[in-house]
């Protein structure tokens, strides 16, 4: 029978390969080299680090992981040694999308600015970049966009060089992969000469991965009020955070932009129908049977004297209100992986219904554009 050790904070998983397979759960930092000596398979999140020293002579044939990101995994390791691996990609783009507008509504609401007409540079533009692009537009804003590995695929139209996001932008937001070296290494991409070429005022969002950004030279451009602020979801030293930092911030968050219920149930169908293709489980087309609820999935909004986008801003913080994880994290940051694995249910806005009272095409539009459905 087909062994498997999966990470026990992968949701909806229990229960769905046992019929198939003898699965063993671990916490994703207690999986180790004694473990993989006794797996054919392994079913990880980030916190597992598959390499040489976890993997060296084991009978593991089949690491997947219910995250976009992979640098957690040895992938050149794996592809030498005929171990197949795959990744998620895309499964919790709308999660971070979401993410992002809750943050651009947070804001400009509390600072007391429109985001219709301002500059939103986006560095990486996969699934989730994309997202965000939409997004913005939907709500007015100046969109620019880099993504070399993409521009050198399909030409430069459309695309825009870093030097160009940093002098222009108005919010920065990055989605990049973390790349150690060559020609598109993202490993401190945001260091100190690109601190000093940026626009002074900027706001930075970074949900991508910690180590884009040189920490202590972000302390420095706060400090120094380079920039008008910083929301941060990711750390260098995860779980180990750097407090001082934390501190400094506008919103820290523990590594949640993707954590949405909807995000986490695309992850987890995505590592079952590989590994079901690889060892032959009939649950090649396998997703989640039901997916947690929240209250009020539907909400009304009086739209009687605001703006398009004050309710946007209604209706985004009512699905997600990221003040409240930046709450939780800033009253004890030693809980980064508890609030992690913890973390309370949240849907996307497909998820809700909106009635509107005295509503107008434009604000139906929007919110339409933005994913809702309207009664």
């Amino acid at each position: 029978m087909v062994r498997i050790t999966a990470d026990d904070k992968i949701p909806f998983l229990k229960g769905v390969l046992e019929p198939h397979a003898q699965v063993s759960y671990l916490p994703g930092s207690q999986i180790d080299r004694n473990t993989a000596l006794n797996s054919d398979a392994l079913l990880i999140r980030t916190r597992t680090k598959c390499n040489s020293g976890l993997l060296q002579d084991t009978p593991v044939r089949f690491i997947g992981t219910a995250t976009i990101g992979y640098d957690h995994i040895d992938t050149e390791f794996c592809e030498s040694h005929n171990i197949k691996w795959r990744n998620a990609p895309g499964c919790n783009s709308s999660s971070v999308q979401q993410y992002i507008v809750s943050a651009l509504m947070h804001i400009s609401g509390e600072n007391g600015f429109s985001l219709k007409g301002k500059t939103l540079g986006i560095v990486g533009v996969g699934n989730v970049g994309s997202k965000v692009a939409k997004a913005a537009r939907v709500l007015g804003m100046k969109v620019l966009l880099n993504d070399p590995p993409r521009e050198r695929r399909e030409g430069s139209e459309g695309f825009t060089g870093l030097d160009q996001i940093l002098r222009e932008s108005d919010i920065i937001t990055l989605h990049v992969p973390l790349t150690r070296e060559g020609e598109d290494k993202t490993w401190h991409m945001l260091d100190r000469e690109t601190f000093r070429t940026m626009r002074k005022g900027v706001w930075l969002i970074n949900s991508s991965r910690g180590e884009v950004i040189a920490g202590d030279v972000l302390k420095d451009a706060l400090s120094e009020e380079l920039l008008a602020g910083a929301v941060i979801d990711v750390w260098e030293k995860e779980p180990e955070i750097d407090t001082s930092l934390m501190h400094m911030t506008f919103i820290a968050t523990p590594h949640i932009a993707g954590y949405s219920a909807d995000g986490k149930a695309n992850g987890t169908s995505m590592v079952v129908r590989h590994l079901s293709n690889l060892f032959g489980f009939p649950l090649t087309d396998w997703y989640p049977g039901e997916i947690p609820s929240v209250a009020e999935p539907v909400f009304t909004i009086d739209c009687e004297g605001k703006s398009a986008e004050d309710v946007a801003r209604r209706a985004v913080l009512h699905t997600y209100n990221i003040v409240e994880d930046d709450i939780r994290l800033r009253f004890d940051p030693s809980r980064f992986e508890k609030e992690r694995e913890t973390y309370p249910v949240r849907r996307e806005f497909p998820f809700y219904t909106i009635q509107l009272k005295d509503g107008t095409p434009e604000i139906e539009a929007l919110l339409r554009d933005l994913g809702f459905t309207l009664a």
